[in-house]
């Protein structure tokens, strides 16, 4: 019987060995050293901060794995013989292969500061990562401040989590504002004043020089690259991006860049092997799509695609339209299709911006400043419906017929303040156009405002 073996047990790893069990008889074994059960990784931050046990972030219930067959084995892979097909664990075991998917996902960068292994240094990726933070900083008492390196998503949950201790966290974001290389001005502007308004001690243009030990080999603080000033800390958080983790393929002869090199089948140099998720590089990038994507969904569609090509139905990976959602502390995000920033821009693109005057609210749509044809859109404190932008998307809508039914693609609540209207007629005014928004919207807006 042919033995697929995974390598990681993330959401890219294990949709591939649940899918391929609901197509097949083959024999399963999925390969961890971060923990036995699979969880949800985005969710680590809500069990510090209270919301839930640790155990609630698991998916299934531990008996699901052997019901369905599919084998669980707790081991650090030191290196992969391609030509005997065979794993080798650093505690001098071996597993055996007739099929090999890579789905080891990523690891914190670390740009070779000084003290960066220090204890009291961490990222926040995996579980043992929770597990430090909940050890070193229970609280305030325990605390007395942490330093984040990195402005991002996880820099901001990380700030959070701290913040929901009553822990001071001062931020250090080399950009002049926060996001700026991914989100247009009006809404990086925003976030510093948001993250600001959460008590963050946010530091612009800064960088971090090194980080200090006590006598005991653990942080006591920071040196700032600009100024030489030192910040008293007893957490370093390391959130400056993500890498994959590839380095036990170094020996290999599987074909690396910055991630596993892959087609479009998921395919690596070496025949029956496979790499998925955060750690798969595409020779090509798809679209205007980065070649490596840490991306949830993309990872859990990775491993759905590859499911069907080794289950006999060859498939290729086809991502269909960029979208995302995050939380920055209180505001909702959300993006669907190319809302670049202003370094990221083309030629073609315009952008029209509404941003409410009082309350954390705003949108950026991009257009094709020649045809008006809608590019994406980027939304923040409102909700709005995927599937609607997808098939905009997908028709190749313009801008116009997006801002006229804008109020279907609402998800808020019943009872939430509606800003379709005041969107348009700024579009309208700005623009010298005359669109209206469509009965059905014109209703809905009514049904719920009245």
């Amino acid at each position: 019987m042919e033995h697929i073996v995974i390598i990681g047990n993330g959401i890219s790893g294990v949709t591939a060995a649940r899918h391929i069990r609901k197509n097949s008889d083959k024999k399963i074994t999925i390969v961890s050293a971060e923990t036995t059960y699979f969880f949800s990784r985005t969710a680590l931050m809500y069990v510090y901060m209270g919301h839930m046990k640790f155990e609630h972030t698991q998916p299934y219930e531990n008996w699901f794995w052997e019901k369905n067959r599919i084998a669980l084995k707790e081991g650090f892979v030191d290196n992969i013989n391609t030509k005997d097909q065979q794993l080798n664990f650093t505690n001098g075991e071996t597993l055996t292969y007739d099929t090999l998917i890579i789905a080891t996902g990523s690891k914190p960068n670390k740009f070779g500061w000084s003290g960066q292994d220090l204890e009291g240094v961490i990222g926040m990726y995996h579980k043992q990562d929770l597990e430090k933070l909940e050890k070193l900083a229970p609280d305030n008492k325990a605390c007395n401040r942490a330093v984040i390196v990195g402005g991002g998503l996880i820099g901001i949950e990380l700030a959070e989590m701290l913040r929901s201790r009553k822990i001071p966290v001062t931020f250090l974001v080399r950009e002049d504002s926060f996001w700026n290389g991914v989100l247009p001005a009006q809404e990086s502007a925003m976030l510093n004043a948001h993250i600001k308004e959460h008590h963050i001690d946010l530091r612009l243009s800064t960088n971090l020089k090194e980080i200090k030990s006590d006598k005991n080999g653990r942080v006591k603080s920071i040196i700032i690259e600009e100024t030489g000033e030192e910040i008293a800390c007893n957490i370093v958080g390391l959130t400056a991006g993500v890498t994959p983790n590839i380095a036990f393929l170094k020996e290999s002869g599987i074909e690396i860049g910055r991630g596993v090199k892959v087609n479009r089948f998921l395919e690596t140099n070496i025949s029956n092997v496979y790499a998925i998720g955060d750690c798969a590089e595409q020779h090509e990038a798809i679209g205007q799509r980065r070649n490596i994507e840490a991306v949830w969904y993309t990872g859990r569609m990775m491993g759905e695609t590859l499911a069907q090509t080794i289950c006999g139905n060859k498939t290729a990976y086809k991502p269909g339209h960029w979208f995302n959602s995050a939380k920055f502390l209180d505001i909702e995000y959300q993006t669907y299709g190319w809302v670049f920033s202003e370094k990221g821009k083309q030629e073609n693109e315009a952008y029209f911006q509404w941003q409410h005057p009082t309350e954390q609210k705003c949108i950026t749509i991009s257009f094709d400043k020649n045809t008006q044809l809608f590019l994406g859109i980027n939304t923040f404190g409102i909700r709005m419906r995927h599937e609607i932008f997808d098939k905009w998307l997908t028709e190749n809508q313009p801008i116009t017929h997006v801002l006229a039914h804008l109020a279907d693609a609402n998800f808020d609540p019943e009872f939430y303040q509606l800003h379709e209207a005041e969107i348009v007629a700024k579009f309208n005014k700005e623009n010298n156009a005359n669109i209206l928004l469509k009965k059905k919207s014109w209703k809905r807006i009514f049904s719920k405002t009245r």
